[in-house]
């Protein structure tokens, strides 16, 4: 059975693939801000951002006696930095050069008297523009924006659920601004191998996010390569047979060239019941991870 819930709406890669990535550049400047103030937390959980019912933010962040956060609001189509003091600034989110949004974000964190200072140069993505001379990515369609962000909403509840059965270590259900995406991650609690090598990512960042055993899922509205929204669900490091484990629901299948299970977004928006479809395959890519890698789940599981 099929149905065109609302509540998850279409997200056509091709649709929106610029303001994708311009958008991908604005969050990496705000992501940055977070890097840059707040205090360092295991596998880089200082640095993600976090999906709020308007759009997503950093959550408060120290600098020096003060507390600030800022949000994108996706509904307004603002951005908007609050302090502890009761000050407020915003700009509009409209179609601008990443240069642009970079050199006006930066002053007026400094009218407020936030002097942060963070690397120009974008992480994990390929052929890398600095962000003060980034005029190519210069889209912003506020309709396919919003349609994203409303997908991540319902995500973020799905993850959030999922997340909740665990009792072991899990991550927060946090957007990426690296690598763009949606994701959580349980952990078995062993140390892991060192990671290979990633051209994209530092070794120690990729270290140290992957110091011990994981099985990690998440959402890509595009951009992992794929050309269209995608969940994707891995385990690290790979247990024997994981590429042929039984998963559901049908419509998600083993990438070989990444090594990662995949289940198309449209699928998911287009099934009975897309919240149900979504925990089936969270659980059923999670179980194979964790059977196969020996995973004590009895404890680890509520």
């Amino acid at each position: 059975m099929q149905s065109d819930n609302s509540n998850w709406p279409p997200l056509v890669y091709a649709d929106w693939q610029d303001s994708c990535a311009t958008l991908h550049m604005w969050t990496q400047i705000v992501g940055k801000v977070r890097l840059a103030l707040a205090p360092p937390v295991n596998h880089w959980w200082h640095v993600p951002l976090y999906v709020t019912a308007r759009g997503l933010t950093t959550s408060p962040m120290p600098y020096r006696d003060l507390t600030v956060q800022i949000d994108f609001d996706f509904i307004d189509h603002v951005l908007r930095i609050d302090t502890c003091d009761g000050r407020r600034d915003s700009m509009p989110l409209v179609p601008r050069a990443v240069a642009d949004f970079y050199a006006e974000i930066t002053a007026r964190l400094r009218a407020l008297g936030i002097d942060v200072h963070i690397s120009p140069m974008p992480v994990e993505i390929a052929d890398p523009i600095r962000f003060d001379q980034d005029r190519i990515h210069a889209a912003y369609d506020p309709v396919q924006v919003n349609r994203f962000w409303r997908a991540l909403a319902q995500i973020d509840q799905v993850f959030a659920a999922f997340r909740g059965h665990f009792v072991g270590k899990v991550s927060p259900v946090h957007f990426f601004w690296g690598s763009f995406d949606l994701a959580v991650t349980r952990f078995s609690g062993r140390r892991a191998p060192p990671p290979p090598s990633n051209p994209n990512i530092p070794d120690a960042v990729n270290r140290e996010a992957y110091s011990h055993e994981v099985s990690s899922a998440g959402f890509w509205p595009g951009n992992g390569g794929f050309g269209q929204a995608a969940f994707y669900s891995y385990a690290y490091p790979q247990p024997p047979g994981f590429a042929d484990a039984k998963i559901r629901p049908s419509a998600g299948y083993y990438d070989k060239n990444i090594g990662e299970f995949i289940l198309p977004y449209e699928a998911v928006r287009r099934s009975a019941d897309p919240s149900a479809t979504l925990l089936e395959f969270l659980q059923s890519t999670y179980a194979a991870a964790a059977d196969l890698g020996k995973w004590d789940r009895s404890g680890l599981e509520r």
